[in-house]
């Protein structure tokens, strides 16, 4: 293990940044997300959690996907380059890295996502544990120990220092070009740790919805979910705006768009929403013909359908950040809380 003051951040992510690219939180205007790094630019670990999730840093909200032009009468089609720059992704907490590997079960299952395989292979996740995880988490439901990310790297943030542990072979080849910065850590910063993760996790089980039951919810349950009367009495309120969908380190869809550049055209790919009325539109129309319909689709994802195809994984993975930002509240806590209650009622 190794530590650094923090105090001497700027000096390490300088440090990583001289060679390979850097992404991690920053705060713009009192909006913190990950941003690539520059010097002199407001870096923020104390947020905990970033507006968006960091997943566009593997699956970017747009991009090309080739290019076809136009020249007299020929034209040409030329693909989009992969990614092929080493990255770091700094910062990361444990929930956001559980939702990639969510995105690995949809990417990189055949046929793989080539975009996305490249950029999973030349990025190196730092992670950074949660210090002190808030009222909107519940991360634990899903299996996620916030004190403990599954990372190359796992940072813990404690006492004015940023203690750092290599976990893979991308950890420890990165550790390895800091040792300029990094120092050796000692059995007294071994059990700062300790302490560190033990606060962590006596402050996760004080949150409210740390116990909330997974009970009923699974990939055997489709048709007594599907058909349950409680989606006619949830959905009202919903306002179809998508917010929880941009905000979801899981949400994968995405539309397939062209753009005319005027010389040519691009294909380029933009995240989309299950909860928009024109998702999956066909040229005989969309097959979920109400909000209700979307409303269901979306949750169903996460808690029946996505387990159902992937050894019992769930599609969330607590970050909490549908609960903080639906404008009407109709956050995926909300929805299990409402079948539980249905459940007892016909006990």
């Amino acid at each position: 293990m190794f530590k650094i003051a923090k105090s001497k951040l700027p000096e390490l992510l300088k440090a990583i940044a001289a060679q390979q690219e850097l992404f991690l939180p920053v705060n713009n205007n009192g909006q913190v997300n990950f941003a690539a790094w520059f010097e002199g630019c407001n870096a923020d670990i104390e947020t905990l959690k970033t507006v968006k999730s960091p997943k566009d840093m593997f699956f970017p909200q747009s991009e090309t996907l080739y290019t076809v032009k136009k020249e007299q009468h020929k034209l040409s089609v030329e693909p989009q380059t992969l990614a092929d720059q080493n990255f770091v992704a700094f910062g990361m907490k444990a929930c956001d890295i559980q939702g990639i590997k969510v995105l690995d079960k949809v990417f990189l299952a055949e046929p793989v996502d080539t975009f996305y395989r490249a950029r999973r292979e030349h990025g190196t996740i730092v992670a950074l544990a949660c210090h002190e995880p808030e009222e909107s988490c519940f991360c634990k439901v899903f299996g996620v120990d916030c004190a403990e990310p599954d990372a190359d790297v796992v940072m813990w943030n404690a006492n004015d220092t940023l203690y750092w542990k290599a976990v893979t072979d991308k950890g420890t080849a990165l550790t390895e070009a800091l040792s300029g910065v990094l120092k050796n850590a000692d059995a007294a910063d071994e059990k700062a740790v300790e302490t560190e993760q033990e606060n962590i996790r006596a402050i996760v089980e004080k949150l409210p919805y740390t116990n909330l039951s997974l009970e009923g919810w699974n990939g055997n349950v489709t048709e007594e979910k599907f058909n349950s009367p409680v989606w006619e009495k949830l959905y009202k309120p919903c306002l179809a705006c998508g917010t929880c969908t941009f905000v979801c380190p899981t949400c994968q869809c995405y539309d397939i768009k062209d753009y005319d550049t005027g010389h040519g055209i691009q294909r380029y790919r933009c995240w989309d929403s299950c909860m928009y009325s024109d998702f999956t539109m066909m040229a005989h129309g969309n097959n979920r013909t109400s909000q209700m319909q979307r409303f269901r689709q979306r949750f169903m994802h996460k808690l029946v359908y996505f387990p159902a195809n992937n050894d019992g994984m769930y599609s969330c993975v607590g970050c909490g950040r549908c609960v903080e930002k639906c404008p009407s509240s109709l956050n995926i806590v909300k929805v299990i809380k409402a079948f539980e209650k249905e459940a007892a009622n016909h006990e």
